[in-house]
Protein backbone atom coordinates (compact mmCIF):
# COMPACT_ATOMS: atom_id res chain seq x y z
CA UNK A 1 0.00 0.00 0.00
CA UNK A 2 1.28 3.41 -0.78
CA UNK A 3 -1.14 5.09 2.10
CA UNK A 4 -2.41 5.34 5.54
CA UNK A 5 -5.32 6.99 4.36
CA UNK A 6 -8.08 5.37 5.38
CA UNK A 7 -11.03 6.86 3.07
CA UNK A 8 -8.51 6.37 0.17
CA UNK A 9 -8.03 2.50 1.23
CA UNK A 10 -11.72 2.08 2.07
CA UNK A 11 -13.18 3.89 -1.35
CA UNK A 12 -10.82 1.27 -3.37
CA UNK A 13 -11.80 -1.60 -1.18
CA UNK A 14 -15.38 -0.82 -2.18
CA UNK A 15 -14.90 -0.62 -5.65
CA UNK A 16 -12.68 -3.83 -5.58
CA UNK A 17 -15.48 -5.12 -4.20
CA UNK A 18 -18.06 -4.06 -6.68
CA UNK A 19 -15.79 -4.40 -9.94
CA UNK A 20 -13.97 -7.93 -8.95
CA UNK A 21 -10.85 -7.52 -10.79
CA UNK A 22 -8.25 -10.77 -10.72
CA UNK A 23 -5.53 -8.25 -9.25
CA UNK A 24 -5.18 -5.01 -8.01
CA UNK A 25 -1.53 -2.77 -8.92
CA UNK A 26 -0.99 0.30 -7.19
CA UNK A 27 0.73 2.85 -9.07
CA UNK A 28 3.41 4.51 -7.73
CA UNK A 29 5.12 6.40 -10.62
CA UNK A 30 8.26 4.66 -10.57
CA UNK A 31 9.99 4.34 -13.89
CA UNK A 32 10.33 0.53 -13.23
CA UNK A 33 6.86 0.31 -12.83
CA UNK A 34 5.92 1.91 -16.22
CA UNK A 35 8.70 0.13 -17.96
CA UNK A 36 6.98 -2.94 -17.06
CA UNK A 37 3.45 -1.79 -18.27
CA UNK A 38 5.27 -0.77 -21.29
CA UNK A 39 6.49 -4.31 -21.43
CA UNK A 40 3.20 -5.83 -21.00
CA UNK A 41 0.93 -3.36 -23.20
CA UNK A 42 3.92 -3.87 -26.53
CA UNK A 43 2.93 -7.96 -26.04
CA UNK A 44 -0.48 -7.21 -26.28
CA UNK A 45 -0.60 -4.63 -28.98
CA UNK A 46 -2.12 -2.26 -27.25
CA UNK A 47 0.94 0.07 -27.61
CA UNK A 48 3.07 -0.23 -30.66
CA UNK A 49 7.08 1.19 -29.70
CA UNK A 50 8.06 3.22 -32.42
CA UNK A 51 11.71 4.21 -34.06
CA UNK A 52 14.10 4.94 -31.13
CA UNK A 53 16.29 6.81 -32.93
CA UNK A 54 13.66 9.20 -34.55
CA UNK A 55 10.74 9.02 -31.53
CA UNK A 56 12.80 7.96 -28.57
CA UNK A 57 10.22 6.63 -25.74
CA UNK A 58 7.36 7.05 -28.12
CA UNK A 59 4.65 5.03 -28.78
CA UNK A 60 1.50 4.46 -30.82
CA UNK A 61 -2.19 3.30 -29.64
CA UNK A 62 -5.37 2.50 -32.06
CA UNK A 63 -8.71 3.13 -30.42
CA UNK A 64 -11.95 1.32 -30.98
CA UNK A 65 -13.25 2.28 -34.49
CA UNK A 66 -17.03 3.46 -32.66
CA UNK A 67 -14.52 5.03 -29.86
CA UNK A 68 -12.61 8.57 -31.17
CA UNK A 69 -13.77 11.71 -29.17
CA UNK A 70 -15.61 13.05 -26.43
CA UNK A 71 -19.50 12.04 -26.61
CA UNK A 72 -21.32 14.82 -25.20
CA UNK A 73 -24.21 13.10 -25.32
CA UNK A 74 -23.24 10.60 -23.20
CA UNK A 75 -21.60 12.76 -20.43
CA UNK A 76 -23.72 13.57 -17.37
CA UNK A 77 -23.97 15.77 -14.64
CA UNK A 78 -25.79 13.63 -11.56
CA UNK A 79 -26.78 16.40 -8.82
CA UNK A 80 -29.08 15.80 -6.40
CA UNK A 81 -31.44 18.53 -7.89
CA UNK A 82 -31.72 18.70 -11.41
CA UNK A 83 -31.62 22.39 -11.84
CA UNK A 84 -28.13 22.24 -10.35
CA UNK A 85 -27.29 20.87 -13.65
CA UNK A 86 -28.74 23.48 -15.26
CA UNK A 87 -30.15 23.66 -19.38
CA UNK A 88 -26.48 23.14 -21.12
CA UNK A 89 -25.58 20.05 -19.51
CA UNK A 90 -27.32 16.06 -19.19
CA UNK A 91 -28.52 15.74 -16.18
CA UNK A 92 -29.36 12.06 -14.58
CA UNK A 93 -30.71 11.51 -11.31
CA UNK A 94 -27.59 10.59 -9.29
CA UNK A 95 -29.53 7.38 -7.60
CA UNK A 96 -30.47 6.09 -11.21
CA UNK A 97 -26.80 6.90 -12.32
CA UNK A 98 -25.22 4.67 -9.78
CA UNK A 99 -27.94 1.96 -10.49
CA UNK A 100 -27.18 1.53 -13.58
CA UNK A 101 -23.20 1.81 -13.57
CA UNK A 102 -23.15 0.12 -10.63
CA UNK A 103 -25.04 -2.81 -13.01
CA UNK A 104 -22.35 -2.34 -15.67
CA UNK A 105 -19.19 -2.13 -13.22
CA UNK A 106 -20.20 -5.40 -11.19
CA UNK A 107 -17.67 -8.16 -11.94
CA UNK A 108 -16.83 -5.57 -14.81
CA UNK A 109 -12.97 -6.29 -13.65
CA UNK A 110 -13.13 -10.26 -13.39
CA UNK A 111 -10.06 -11.40 -15.51
CA UNK A 112 -8.66 -8.25 -15.47
CA UNK A 113 -6.23 -5.98 -13.38
CA UNK A 114 -7.58 -3.01 -11.85
CA UNK A 115 -4.54 -0.04 -11.83
CA UNK A 116 -5.06 2.43 -8.85
CA UNK A 117 -3.89 5.59 -9.74
CA UNK A 118 -3.41 8.71 -7.61
CA UNK A 119 -2.52 11.62 -8.96
CA UNK A 120 -1.88 15.38 -8.36
CA UNK A 121 -3.41 18.46 -10.68
CA UNK A 122 -1.12 21.01 -10.02
CA UNK A 123 2.50 20.88 -8.41
CA UNK A 124 2.74 19.13 -5.39
CA UNK A 125 2.75 21.20 -2.23
CA UNK A 126 0.71 23.68 -4.25
CA UNK A 127 -2.07 25.51 -2.13
CA UNK A 128 -3.71 25.76 -5.32
CA UNK A 129 -3.03 21.45 -6.21
CA UNK A 130 -5.69 18.94 -5.55
CA UNK A 131 -5.29 14.79 -5.76
CA UNK A 132 -7.72 12.01 -7.30
CA UNK A 133 -7.25 8.43 -7.26
CA UNK A 134 -8.19 6.97 -10.64
CA UNK A 135 -9.33 3.05 -10.70
CA UNK A 136 -8.67 1.98 -14.75
CA UNK A 137 -8.32 -1.47 -16.21
CA UNK A 138 -6.37 0.02 -18.95
CA UNK A 139 -2.74 0.10 -19.62
CA UNK A 140 -3.17 2.50 -21.68
CA UNK A 141 -4.78 5.22 -19.14
CA UNK A 142 -1.89 4.63 -17.13
CA UNK A 143 0.68 5.63 -19.02
CA UNK A 144 -1.48 8.39 -20.42
CA UNK A 145 -2.04 9.57 -16.53
CA UNK A 146 2.22 9.30 -15.99
CA UNK A 147 2.22 11.98 -19.01
CA UNK A 148 -1.19 14.61 -17.87
CA UNK A 149 -0.56 14.33 -14.18
CA UNK A 150 1.87 14.26 -11.58
CA UNK A 151 1.26 10.57 -10.61
CA UNK A 152 2.02 8.20 -8.16
CA UNK A 153 2.78 8.02 -4.37
CA UNK A 154 4.22 11.85 -4.08
CA UNK A 155 0.38 12.39 -4.90
CA UNK A 156 -0.88 10.65 -2.10
CA UNK A 157 2.13 12.23 0.49
CA UNK A 158 0.50 15.74 -0.84
CA UNK A 159 -2.92 14.62 0.42
CA UNK A 160 -1.72 13.31 3.95
CA UNK A 161 -3.34 10.68 6.07
CA UNK A 162 -6.39 12.23 7.35
CA UNK A 163 -7.80 14.30 4.05
CA UNK A 164 -11.07 13.10 2.30
CA UNK A 165 -10.56 15.64 -0.17
CA UNK A 166 -9.59 13.95 -3.22
CA UNK A 167 -11.44 12.92 -6.43
CA UNK A 168 -12.47 9.34 -6.71
CA UNK A 169 -12.84 8.06 -10.76
CA UNK A 170 -13.63 4.73 -11.46
CA UNK A 171 -12.76 4.06 -15.10
CA UNK A 172 -13.74 0.79 -17.16
CA UNK A 173 -13.21 -0.14 -20.98
CA UNK A 174 -15.80 -3.05 -20.34
CA UNK A 175 -17.07 -4.10 -23.64
CA UNK A 176 -16.30 -0.28 -25.59
CA UNK A 177 -20.30 -0.86 -26.36
CA UNK A 178 -21.22 2.69 -27.49
CA UNK A 179 -25.04 1.83 -26.43
CA UNK A 180 -23.70 1.22 -23.30
CA UNK A 181 -20.98 4.13 -22.78
CA UNK A 182 -21.48 6.68 -19.70
CA UNK A 183 -19.03 9.09 -18.40
CA UNK A 184 -20.73 10.64 -15.12
CA UNK A 185 -19.67 12.94 -12.52
CA UNK A 186 -20.83 13.04 -8.97
CA UNK A 187 -20.37 16.97 -8.27
CA UNK A 188 -21.55 16.34 -4.40
CA UNK A 189 -19.88 13.00 -3.96
CA UNK A 190 -15.93 14.07 -5.88
CA UNK A 191 -16.91 11.27 -7.88
CA UNK A 192 -16.66 10.58 -11.62
CA UNK A 193 -17.48 7.44 -13.16
CA UNK A 194 -16.75 6.42 -16.60
CA UNK A 195 -17.46 2.95 -18.63
CA UNK A 196 -17.25 1.53 -22.01
CA UNK A 197 -14.73 4.13 -23.74
CA UNK A 198 -11.23 3.62 -23.94
CA UNK A 199 -10.51 7.16 -25.61
CA UNK A 200 -8.48 10.11 -23.55
CA UNK A 201 -11.10 12.57 -23.38
CA UNK A 202 -13.51 9.95 -21.93
CA UNK A 203 -11.46 8.45 -19.26
CA UNK A 204 -8.11 10.04 -18.62
CA UNK A 205 -10.63 11.35 -15.52
CA UNK A 206 -7.58 13.82 -14.59
CA UNK A 207 -8.54 16.13 -17.99
CA UNK A 208 -11.68 17.59 -18.29
CA UNK A 209 -13.75 15.51 -15.95
CA UNK A 210 -11.79 16.40 -12.88
CA UNK A 211 -9.82 19.24 -13.71
CA UNK A 212 -12.71 21.54 -15.17
CA UNK A 213 -16.42 19.63 -14.75
CA UNK A 214 -15.85 18.49 -10.94
CA UNK A 215 -13.25 21.65 -10.04
CA UNK A 216 -15.77 24.32 -11.60
CA UNK A 217 -17.97 23.08 -9.01
CA UNK A 218 -15.08 23.13 -6.07
CA UNK A 219 -13.88 26.49 -7.25
CA UNK A 220 -17.43 27.90 -7.21
CA UNK A 221 -17.85 26.17 -2.95
CA UNK A 222 -14.37 27.30 -2.65
CA UNK A 223 -13.94 30.73 -4.07
CA UNK A 224 -11.77 29.66 -7.01
CA UNK A 225 -12.03 29.39 -10.66
CA UNK A 226 -11.44 26.47 -12.62
CA UNK A 227 -11.40 27.21 -16.13
CA UNK A 228 -11.12 26.22 -20.06
CA UNK A 229 -7.68 28.73 -20.56
CA UNK A 230 -4.77 28.54 -21.76
CA UNK A 231 -2.06 30.34 -19.68
CA UNK A 232 1.35 32.29 -21.51
CA UNK A 233 4.28 34.10 -20.32
CA UNK A 234 5.28 37.41 -22.42
CA UNK A 235 8.83 38.38 -21.69
CA UNK A 236 9.84 42.15 -22.84
CA UNK A 237 13.75 42.47 -23.89
CA UNK A 238 14.14 44.06 -20.11
CA UNK A 239 13.37 40.53 -18.48
CA UNK A 240 9.95 41.57 -17.43
CA UNK A 241 7.41 38.73 -17.90
CA UNK A 242 3.44 39.42 -17.44
CA UNK A 243 1.02 36.34 -17.98
CA UNK A 244 -2.59 36.27 -19.99
CA UNK A 245 -5.04 33.54 -19.18
CA UNK A 246 -6.84 32.95 -22.70
CA UNK A 247 -10.51 30.72 -23.25
CA UNK A 248 -11.43 29.44 -26.91
CA UNK A 249 -13.38 27.18 -28.22
CA UNK A 250 -11.34 24.05 -30.08
CA UNK A 251 -9.96 24.75 -33.54
CA UNK A 252 -9.33 28.33 -32.56
CA UNK A 253 -5.96 28.46 -32.19
CA UNK A 254 -6.11 28.03 -28.53
CA UNK A 255 -2.33 25.12 -28.50
CA UNK A 256 -0.86 27.42 -31.44
CA UNK A 257 -1.38 30.75 -29.10
CA UNK A 258 0.37 29.01 -25.66
CA UNK A 259 3.26 27.65 -27.79
CA UNK A 260 3.80 31.27 -29.63
CA UNK A 261 7.36 31.85 -31.85
CA UNK A 262 7.36 35.77 -31.31
CA UNK A 263 7.89 37.13 -35.02
CA UNK A 264 11.70 37.62 -36.33
CA UNK A 265 11.46 41.20 -35.29
CA UNK A 266 10.07 41.15 -31.98
CA UNK A 267 12.82 38.00 -31.28
CA UNK A 268 15.83 40.13 -32.72
CA UNK A 269 14.76 42.83 -30.15
CA UNK A 270 14.63 39.76 -27.21
CA UNK A 271 10.90 39.11 -26.84
CA UNK A 272 10.30 35.75 -25.48
CA UNK A 273 6.78 34.20 -25.30
CA UNK A 274 6.24 30.65 -22.29
CA UNK A 275 3.95 28.32 -21.77
CA UNK A 276 2.33 27.70 -18.71
CA UNK A 277 -0.38 26.11 -19.82
CA UNK A 278 -2.10 25.05 -22.80
CA UNK A 279 -5.76 24.09 -21.89
CA UNK A 280 -6.58 24.27 -18.23
CA UNK A 281 -6.40 27.07 -16.01
CA UNK A 282 -7.01 26.97 -12.20
CA UNK A 283 -7.31 30.68 -10.71
CA UNK A 284 -7.26 31.74 -6.97
CA UNK A 285 -7.30 35.24 -5.20
CA UNK A 286 -3.00 35.45 -3.93
CA UNK A 287 -2.34 36.75 -0.81
CA UNK A 288 -1.79 40.23 -2.04
CA UNK A 289 -5.46 40.31 -3.58
CA UNK A 290 -4.22 39.80 -7.56
CA UNK A 291 -5.66 36.63 -9.25
CA UNK A 292 -3.18 33.72 -9.86
CA UNK A 293 -2.92 30.88 -12.07
CA UNK A 294 -1.60 27.66 -12.02
CA UNK A 295 -2.18 24.78 -14.91
CA UNK A 296 -3.20 21.54 -12.87
CA UNK A 297 -2.32 19.68 -15.40
CA UNK A 298 1.76 18.12 -16.09
CA UNK A 299 1.10 16.81 -20.08
CA UNK A 300 -0.29 18.20 -23.66
CA UNK A 301 -3.12 16.24 -24.78
CA UNK A 302 -2.88 18.11 -27.99
CA UNK A 303 -5.04 16.98 -31.97
CA UNK A 304 -2.31 15.95 -34.10
CA UNK A 305 -3.94 17.08 -37.61
CA UNK A 306 -2.57 20.29 -38.47
CA UNK A 307 0.21 20.30 -36.34
CA UNK A 308 3.21 21.46 -38.17
CA UNK A 309 6.86 23.13 -38.62
CA UNK A 310 4.80 26.39 -39.47
CA UNK A 311 1.22 26.24 -37.59
CA UNK A 312 3.52 25.04 -34.03
CA UNK A 313 6.89 24.17 -34.31
CA UNK A 314 7.35 23.97 -30.29
CA UNK A 315 4.42 21.43 -30.18
CA UNK A 316 5.85 19.24 -32.84
CA UNK A 317 9.12 19.16 -30.93
CA UNK A 318 7.24 18.25 -27.66
CA UNK A 319 6.20 15.20 -29.63
CA UNK A 320 9.71 13.83 -30.57
CA UNK A 321 9.78 12.29 -27.40
CA UNK A 322 8.38 10.28 -24.61
CA UNK A 323 4.90 10.50 -26.42
CA UNK A 324 2.01 8.42 -26.96
CA UNK A 325 0.25 9.08 -30.43
CA UNK A 326 -3.59 7.68 -30.64
CA UNK A 327 -5.12 7.27 -33.91
CA UNK A 328 -2.24 8.66 -36.68
CA UNK A 329 -1.00 6.91 -39.26
CA UNK A 330 1.91 4.34 -38.78
CA UNK A 331 4.96 4.75 -41.53
CA UNK A 332 5.96 0.87 -41.37
CA UNK A 333 9.07 2.15 -43.57
CA UNK A 334 10.83 3.76 -40.85
CA UNK A 335 8.37 3.08 -37.86
CA UNK A 336 7.20 6.58 -37.02
CA UNK A 337 4.08 8.78 -37.78
CA UNK A 338 2.30 10.96 -39.94
CA UNK A 339 -0.92 12.90 -40.14
CA UNK A 340 -3.00 15.53 -42.62
CA UNK A 341 -0.95 18.47 -42.14
CA UNK A 342 1.97 17.11 -41.09
CA UNK A 343 3.81 17.55 -44.30
CA UNK A 344 3.36 17.34 -47.92
CA UNK A 345 5.57 13.76 -48.16
CA UNK A 346 2.10 11.16 -46.86
CA UNK A 347 3.73 7.56 -46.63
CA UNK A 348 3.32 5.36 -49.62
CA UNK A 349 3.94 2.03 -47.06
CA UNK A 350 1.69 2.57 -43.99
CA UNK A 351 -1.16 1.93 -42.09
CA UNK A 352 -4.03 4.05 -41.21
CA UNK A 353 -5.86 4.89 -37.75
CA UNK A 354 -7.50 2.02 -37.77
CA UNK A 355 -4.71 -0.60 -38.64
CA UNK A 356 -5.67 -0.67 -42.38
CA UNK A 357 -3.07 -0.86 -45.23
CA UNK A 358 -3.09 2.56 -46.61
CA UNK A 359 -1.14 4.41 -49.51
CA UNK A 360 -0.77 8.42 -48.95
CA UNK A 361 -0.46 9.23 -51.84
CA UNK A 362 -3.33 7.25 -53.74
CA UNK A 363 -5.54 6.62 -51.03
CA UNK A 364 -8.56 8.94 -51.51
CA UNK A 365 -9.68 8.51 -47.44
CA UNK A 366 -7.58 10.26 -44.47
CA UNK A 367 -4.47 8.63 -43.06
CA UNK A 368 -5.14 10.02 -39.17
CA UNK A 369 -8.56 10.17 -37.79
CA UNK A 370 -9.58 14.31 -37.26
CA UNK A 371 -9.54 13.87 -33.60
CA UNK A 372 -6.39 11.83 -33.77
CA UNK A 373 -4.18 13.00 -30.45
CA UNK A 374 -0.50 13.11 -28.96
CA UNK A 375 -0.12 13.45 -25.13
CA UNK A 376 3.54 14.47 -24.68
CA UNK A 377 5.24 15.87 -21.33
CA UNK A 378 4.76 20.04 -20.72
CA UNK A 379 8.67 19.12 -19.63
CA UNK A 380 9.56 18.53 -23.51
CA UNK A 381 8.16 22.03 -24.65
CA UNK A 382 10.87 23.92 -25.76
CA UNK A 383 8.98 26.96 -24.54
CA UNK A 384 8.02 25.53 -21.48
CA UNK A 385 7.87 28.60 -18.84
CA UNK A 386 10.41 28.75 -15.97
CA UNK A 387 7.33 28.91 -13.51
CA UNK A 388 5.71 25.75 -14.56
CA UNK A 389 5.90 24.28 -11.33
CA UNK A 390 5.64 26.94 -9.09
CA UNK A 391 3.36 26.09 -6.18
CA UNK A 392 2.66 29.86 -6.47
CA UNK A 393 1.76 29.86 -9.77
CA UNK A 394 1.83 33.13 -11.98
CA UNK A 395 0.04 36.15 -11.40
CA UNK A 396 -2.53 37.12 -14.35
CA UNK A 397 -2.68 40.63 -15.66
CA UNK A 398 -4.98 39.90 -19.05
CA UNK A 399 -7.97 37.96 -19.40
CA UNK A 400 -8.20 37.08 -22.98
CA UNK A 401 -11.83 35.27 -24.77
CA UNK A 402 -11.91 34.58 -28.20
CA UNK A 403 -14.07 32.78 -31.35
CA UNK A 404 -13.89 32.05 -34.51
CA UNK A 405 -16.31 34.52 -36.53
CA UNK A 406 -15.98 35.28 -40.03
CA UNK A 407 -17.68 38.71 -39.77
CA UNK A 408 -18.96 39.88 -36.09
CA UNK A 409 -16.25 40.20 -33.84
CA UNK A 410 -13.38 42.61 -34.64
CA UNK A 411 -9.61 41.64 -34.18
CA UNK A 412 -9.74 42.93 -30.66
CA UNK A 413 -11.55 45.13 -28.11
CA UNK A 414 -11.27 45.29 -24.54
CA UNK A 415 -14.03 45.48 -21.86
CA UNK A 416 -15.67 48.49 -20.31
CA UNK A 417 -14.99 46.71 -16.65
CA UNK A 418 -14.74 42.95 -15.11
CA UNK A 419 -18.85 43.01 -15.57
CA UNK A 420 -18.53 43.78 -18.68
CA UNK A 421 -16.09 41.53 -19.79
CA UNK A 422 -18.44 38.61 -17.86
CA UNK A 423 -20.98 39.59 -20.51
CA UNK A 424 -17.70 39.54 -23.36
CA UNK A 425 -17.48 35.92 -22.18
CA UNK A 426 -20.47 34.74 -22.17
CA UNK A 427 -21.42 35.61 -25.30
CA UNK A 428 -18.77 34.21 -27.04
CA UNK A 429 -19.66 31.83 -30.31
CA UNK A 430 -17.34 29.89 -32.69
CA UNK A 431 -18.09 27.16 -35.48
CA UNK A 432 -17.88 23.56 -34.57
CA UNK A 433 -14.71 21.12 -35.04
CA UNK A 434 -14.10 17.98 -35.50
CA UNK A 435 -12.94 17.71 -31.72
CA UNK A 436 -16.64 17.07 -30.44
CA UNK A 437 -19.06 14.57 -32.33
CA UNK A 438 -21.56 16.01 -34.19
CA UNK A 439 -21.60 18.14 -37.07
CA UNK A 440 -18.89 20.62 -38.45
CA UNK A 441 -18.82 24.69 -39.56
CA UNK A 442 -22.27 25.12 -37.59
CA UNK A 443 -21.96 28.71 -35.17
CA UNK A 444 -21.96 27.73 -31.66
CA UNK A 445 -22.49 29.71 -28.35
CA UNK A 446 -19.59 28.24 -26.31
CA UNK A 447 -19.90 30.93 -23.15
CA UNK A 448 -16.01 31.29 -21.70
CA UNK A 449 -15.15 27.59 -24.12
CA UNK A 450 -17.02 26.14 -20.97
CA UNK A 451 -20.75 24.67 -21.99
CA UNK A 452 -19.51 21.19 -22.43
CA UNK A 453 -17.16 21.40 -19.02
CA UNK A 454 -19.33 23.38 -16.72
CA UNK A 455 -19.82 21.26 -14.24
CA UNK A 456 -23.13 23.44 -12.86
CA UNK A 457 -25.88 25.57 -13.53
CA UNK A 458 -24.27 27.93 -16.19
CA UNK A 459 -26.05 30.96 -14.53
CA UNK A 460 -24.58 30.19 -11.46
CA UNK A 461 -21.27 30.03 -13.14
CA UNK A 462 -21.73 33.40 -14.89
CA UNK A 463 -22.56 34.67 -11.06
CA UNK A 464 -19.72 32.90 -9.95
CA UNK A 465 -17.65 35.24 -12.59
CA UNK A 466 -19.66 38.63 -10.83
CA UNK A 467 -18.80 37.18 -7.40
CA UNK A 468 -14.95 37.10 -8.01
CA UNK A 469 -14.34 40.48 -9.72
CA UNK A 470 -16.15 41.95 -6.93
CA UNK A 471 -13.38 39.89 -4.47
CA UNK A 472 -10.73 41.27 -6.73
CA UNK A 473 -12.09 44.29 -6.67
CA UNK A 474 -9.16 47.23 -8.36
CA UNK A 475 -6.94 43.92 -8.83
CA UNK A 476 -8.65 42.30 -11.13
CA UNK A 477 -7.35 41.59 -14.63
CA UNK A 478 -8.50 43.68 -17.88
CA UNK A 479 -10.60 41.23 -19.78
CA UNK A 480 -10.64 41.56 -23.91
CA UNK A 481 -11.72 39.53 -26.94
CA UNK A 482 -9.43 38.82 -30.30
CA UNK A 483 -10.74 37.24 -33.24
CA UNK A 484 -8.39 36.24 -35.65
CA UNK A 485 -10.20 34.49 -38.54
CA UNK A 486 -11.97 37.85 -40.00
CA UNK A 487 -12.06 36.74 -43.71
CA UNK A 488 -12.80 38.95 -46.55
CA UNK A 489 -15.52 38.86 -49.34
CA UNK A 490 -13.65 35.79 -51.12
CA UNK A 491 -13.27 33.68 -47.46
CA UNK A 492 -9.47 34.09 -46.73
CA UNK A 493 -8.34 35.27 -43.51
CA UNK A 494 -7.04 38.43 -43.56
CA UNK A 495 -5.06 38.65 -40.41
CA UNK A 496 -2.06 36.83 -40.88
CA UNK A 497 -2.16 34.74 -37.23
CA UNK A 498 0.08 32.62 -35.54
CA UNK A 499 3.46 34.27 -34.42
CA UNK A 500 1.90 37.55 -35.79
CA UNK A 501 -0.85 37.29 -32.71
CA UNK A 502 1.75 38.67 -30.61
CA UNK A 503 1.29 41.89 -31.73
CA UNK A 504 -2.17 42.02 -30.42
CA UNK A 505 -1.03 40.79 -27.36
CA UNK A 506 0.94 43.58 -27.13
CA UNK A 507 -1.02 46.50 -26.97
CA UNK A 508 -3.23 44.17 -24.77
CA UNK A 509 -0.19 44.30 -21.96
CA UNK A 510 0.08 47.71 -23.03
CA UNK A 511 -3.57 48.49 -21.97
CA UNK A 512 -3.21 46.85 -18.89
CA UNK A 513 -0.02 48.83 -17.52
CA UNK A 514 -2.06 51.97 -18.88
CA UNK A 515 0.43 52.66 -21.54
CA UNK A 516 -1.76 52.65 -24.78
CA UNK A 517 -4.64 54.67 -26.10
CA UNK A 518 -7.95 52.90 -27.15
CA UNK A 519 -11.05 53.99 -28.95
CA UNK A 520 -14.71 53.73 -27.06
CA UNK A 521 -17.17 51.73 -29.60
CA UNK A 522 -20.47 50.29 -28.98
CA UNK A 523 -18.95 47.27 -28.15
CA UNK A 524 -15.93 47.97 -25.91
CA UNK A 525 -12.13 50.12 -26.23
CA UNK A 526 -10.62 49.41 -29.51
CA UNK A 527 -6.75 50.33 -30.75
CA UNK A 528 -6.68 52.99 -32.50
CA UNK A 529 -4.93 51.31 -36.05
CA UNK A 530 -1.76 52.45 -36.28
CA UNK A 531 -1.01 51.18 -32.82
CA UNK A 532 -1.02 47.76 -33.90
CA UNK A 533 2.43 47.55 -34.92
CA UNK A 534 2.72 45.66 -38.89
CA UNK A 535 5.96 46.25 -39.34
CA UNK A 536 7.06 43.27 -41.38
CA UNK A 537 3.73 42.14 -42.66
CA UNK A 538 2.02 42.83 -45.94
CA UNK A 539 -0.90 44.61 -44.09
CA UNK A 540 -1.17 48.32 -43.69
CA UNK A 541 -3.37 50.70 -41.41
CA UNK A 542 -5.79 50.68 -43.72
CA UNK A 543 -6.69 46.94 -43.58
CA UNK A 544 -6.22 46.98 -39.97
CA UNK A 545 -8.64 49.65 -39.32
CA UNK A 546 -11.04 46.86 -41.68
CA UNK A 547 -9.86 44.29 -39.40
CA UNK A 548 -11.08 47.04 -36.54
CA UNK A 549 -14.75 48.29 -38.22
CA UNK A 550 -17.67 46.93 -36.15
CA UNK A 551 -20.57 46.73 -38.10
CA UNK A 552 -23.75 48.03 -36.41
CA UNK A 553 -26.09 45.48 -38.24
CA UNK A 554 -24.53 42.86 -37.67
CA UNK A 555 -24.10 43.45 -33.63
CA UNK A 556 -27.83 44.26 -33.78
CA UNK A 557 -28.02 40.87 -35.08
CA UNK A 558 -25.61 39.88 -32.55
CA UNK A 559 -27.94 40.98 -29.73
CA UNK A 560 -30.72 39.17 -31.07
CA UNK A 561 -28.78 35.85 -30.69
CA UNK A 562 -27.67 36.68 -27.55
CA UNK A 563 -31.35 37.81 -25.88
CA UNK A 564 -32.63 34.36 -27.17
CA UNK A 565 -29.08 32.20 -25.72
CA UNK A 566 -29.52 33.98 -22.26
CA UNK A 567 -33.31 33.21 -22.24
CA UNK A 568 -32.51 29.63 -21.56
CA UNK A 569 -30.87 30.21 -18.55
CA UNK A 570 -34.13 31.94 -17.19
CA UNK A 571 -34.34 33.65 -13.59
CA UNK A 572 -30.50 32.08 -13.20
CA UNK A 573 -29.20 34.81 -15.44
CA UNK A 574 -27.52 37.27 -13.54
CA UNK A 575 -28.66 40.54 -13.55
CA UNK A 576 -26.01 42.43 -14.23
CA UNK A 577 -25.66 40.57 -17.63
CA UNK A 578 -29.06 41.55 -18.74
CA UNK A 579 -28.26 44.91 -17.51
CA UNK A 580 -25.09 44.59 -20.10
CA UNK A 581 -26.90 43.38 -22.93
CA UNK A 582 -29.78 46.25 -22.56
CA UNK A 583 -26.54 48.58 -22.43
CA UNK A 584 -25.02 47.01 -25.63
CA UNK A 585 -28.72 47.31 -27.99
CA UNK A 586 -28.64 51.16 -26.51
CA UNK A 587 -25.14 51.96 -27.51
CA UNK A 588 -25.98 50.11 -30.70
CA UNK A 589 -29.49 52.28 -30.62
Amino acid sequence: MLTNNKNVLNWVDEMVALTKPDKVVWIDGSEEQLNGLREEAMKTGEMIKLNEEKLPGCFLHRTAVNDVARVEHRTFICSRKEEDAGPTNNWWDPKEAYKTLGDLFDGVMKGRTMYVIPYSMGPIGSKMTKVGVELTDSIYVVLNMDIMTRMGKAALEHLGDESNDFVRGLHSKADLDEEKRYICHFPEDNTIWSINSGYGGNVLLGKKCFALRIASYQGKNEGWMAEHMLILGLENPQGEVKYITAAFPSACGKTNLAMLIPPEIYRKQGYKVWCVGDDIAWLRQGDDGRLWAINPENGFFGVAPGTNDKSNPNALATTRKNTIFTNVVHNLDDNTVWWEGLDKNPPENALNWKGEPWNGKTADTKGAHPNSRFTAPAKGCPCVSPEFDNPKGVPVSAIVFGGRRAKTAPLVYQSFDWNHGVFVGSIMASETTAAATGAVGVVRRDPMAMLPFCGYHMGDYFQHWIDMGKKLGDKAPKIFNVNWFRTDDEGHFIWPGFGDNMRVLLWILDRCDGKADAVETSIGYEPKAADINVEGLDIDTSVVEGLLSVDKDLWKQEAEGIEEFYGKFGDKLPKELHDELEGLKKRLG
